[in-house]
């Protein structure tokens, strides 16, 4: 008897057809704009994820040498994946590139709720364009996910910050600041106390007073305030971060968004505008998801400078989210027909199950030599609406048999005529 890896999940039947749900759902919102769809290899060249976060990233990969001496790991994140993709095909792509993407993913990390080794997201991307519209339409496309999935403004919200803004404070405060290390420190600000958090902003450079004052800035809010204090570099970023909210506001999402700049995102690669997804009442107590622009990684990875926006829905948070409020899809899997043999009746019975499919129905069939009872049973056990009995004696009539399983209702119809051109699962048009 083996037992799955720690952090990997199976999923059965009654598990993944909700989890399709989900997904098909967001990936139908995506494409709704014009995303479209991606597929990217498992595993990565060990380098491309130590150049863009530094060798310590190494301990948290899925990182091997394979058999062809190469260091390799499998993809913890798709955002270097695709930078690559855009910088090898950059000047025959049209602009902007627009992708969308599910897939699994692989971090060594702790396992906790909503958090495993194994992990799935849908991640959206927009490259080449640096204007608000461009971040706009992302936070736009996830209100539209999570709307269509059966959320509303009470359940979720848009924490919508701007790195410039807090890059631009922390160096108004000192230029030698380690802007970096500092804005990790704020990205860890609700998960900290007060004193820890503080040390950290210390640690990478600002006085205690400072890191008072700057703290103090932050979460109070004020744009106008901020602006005046940063200097030119910070009000450019308050008026971009304005400008886009304002955008979110005619793409119908800016209902969902909070200015909340102790939201930094703790990747280095983020460069403008970022946002987080919180559940509204604080039951899932982590972020959801979160995305950004990331203007400055095409360029890194050696491609032209090309500006870039996206977000990455986690579908384990999202999918607590749905619980908790309630929307989680019932079990997806369903049967339209079971098709019910007994006797030397096959030839007529797949026939109709045939046409029954070429209806786009779900139809099922007996595979086992099953008698007719234990026919009746599965076809009940998996939900099927309807069952068609194909007997002898029905065919000696020259019809068979519809049993309308939810009411019991058993009717007759013309075996030549059925299914005929009806779409419908429902016996309602033979009646």
């Amino acid at each position: 008897m083996y037992d799955h890896l720690k952090g990997f999940r199976d999923f059965y039947p009654d598990e993944m057809a909700p989890r399709r749900e989900v997904i098909d759902t967001m990936e139908d919102a995506a494409k709704r704009y014009g995303f479209r769809e991606i597929g990217t290899p498992a595993l990565e060249r060990t380098q491309m994820y130590v150049d863009k976060s530094g060798e310590e990233i190494v301990d948290e990969l899925y990182a091997f040498t394979d058999k062809g001496d190469r260091e390799v790991a499998l993809t913890p994140e798709l955002t270097p994946t695709v930078a690559r993709m855009v910088v090898a095909k950059q000047q025959a792509l049209s602009k902007p590139i627009k992708w969308v993407s599910t897939r699994p993913f692989w971090r060594y990390e702790q396992v906790q709720q909503g958090r495993f080794r194994e992990f799935y997201q849908t991640n959206v991307d927009i490259f080449g364009s640096s204007e608000p519209e461009a971040d706009a339409e992302i936070l736009a496309f996830a209100a539209d996910a999570l709307t269509d999935l059966g959320l509303s403004a009470d359940d979720f919200e848009f924490r919508v910050s701007h790195r410039d803004i807090l890059g631009g404070l922390l160096t108004a405060f000192d230029d030698d600041v380690d802007t970096r290390a500092a804005i990790r420190a704020v990205d860890k600000r609700a998960k900290v106390d007060e004193t820890e958090y503080l040390g950290l902003l210390t640690d990478a450079g600002l006085s205690w007073d400072d890191a008072e004052s700057f703290d103090d800035l932050v979460t109070g809010g004020d744009l106008d305030a901020i602006a005046e204090f940063g200097g030119d570099d910070v009000e450019a970023a308050v008026d971009n971060l304005r400008e886009v909210l304002a955008a979110a506001e005619d793409f119908g999402a800016r209902e969902y968004c909070t200015v909340s700049l102790t939201t930094a995102r703790g990747l280095d690669y983020y460069t403008g505008v970022v946002f987080e997804c919180f559940d509204s009442t604080g039951e899932v107590g982590r972020s959801v998801f979160g995305g950004g622009r990331y203007d400055d990684l095409i360029e890194s990875f050696g491609g032209q400078p090309t500006p870039a926006v996206g977000v990455a829905p986690g579908h384990a948070p999202l999918n607590l989210l749905l619980q908790r409020a309630g929307v989680w899809p019932e079990d997806a899997a369903s049967t339209d027909y079971y098709v019910l043999s007994v006797g030397d009746t096959r030839s007529v019975a797949s026939r109709v199950a045939r046409d029954l499919r070429a209806a786009g129905n779900t139809v099922e069939t007996d595979v086992s030599g099953r008698s007719f009872g234990a026919q009746m049973g599965y076809a009940d056990s998996i939900g099927a609406e309807t069952v068609v009995i194909v007997g002898e004696q029905d065919l000696e009539n020259d019809e068979v048999t519809v049993k309308e399983m939810d009411s019991g209702e058993q009717t007759t119809a013309p075996v030549d005529d059925f299914p005929g051109d009806r779409d419908a699962p429902s016996y309602d048009d033979y009646a």
